[in-house]
């Protein structure tokens, strides 16, 4: 069939956020209990050029990763997350996280994390997550604090006082794929290399 454009309209919020390791039957009710706030379709892309224009606007990423059950995923990052869903089948689902695309493709092969090291920390690999607002970071930290989860890495601030300092945590969904949250207090070195000027 002709494939059709997803509509991606909605956002969620920090406050209906959870990495909790959920249970069936909790995330079965988990679409009551979540709220969005409206948010325009990721800006179009500069052609031409592997990296952001210069006026900061970037390509909606994508990226594919696996789960063992579809609907849990339609619940967890539906329900629990908020992502607005887009195109599916019986193998495989959009959904809209922070106007990225990422797909939820049924497999076998889940929770297959390895571990490196980065600034002392073991960071699981693969893993993926946005980039937010500090005070959007830090109401998405405390919550989860006040829940009791069972962080993978706590929050943190990495490469402190350096070039690409930034505050993150890392979380699991129900499949075992790790997903980090991060903030820097200045996105210009979302990307810098180099020493610190002093």
């Amino acid at each position: 069939t002709e494939p059709r454009e997803p509509s991606l309209r909605l956002m969620f919020t920090s406050s209906t956020f959870s990495c909790l390791p959920l249970s069936r039957s909790t995330l079965a009710t988990a679409v009551s209990r979540k709220s969005f706030m409206s948010s325009p379709s990721p800006p179009a892309a500069t052609r031409g050029s592997g990296s952001a224009n210069p006026k900061g606007k970037l390509r909606p990423f994508h990226l594919a990763f696996p789960v063992n059950d579809l609907g849990v995923a339609r619940s967890f990052y539906g329900g629990v997350l908020g992502c607005d869903e887009g195109r599916s089948s019986a193998e495989w689902i959009d959904f809209n996280l922070f106007g990225h695309q990422i797909v939820a493709h049924l497999s076998d092969r889940v929770n297959e994390n390895v571990h490196n090291d980065v600034d002392g920390e073991h960071v699981p690999v693969p893993h993926f997550g946005v980039v937010l607002e500090k005070a959007e970071w830090k109401s998405l930290a405390d919550r989860l604090e006040k829940s009791g989860v069972q962080w993978v890495i706590k929050p943190t601030i990495r490469f402190e006082g350096k070039v690409g300092e930034q505050a993150t945590f890392f979380c699991l969904d129900p499949f075992g794929n790790a997903l980090e949250f991060k903030s820097f207090p200045d996105l210009d070195e979302l990307f810098a290399s180099g020493e610190k000027e002093t």
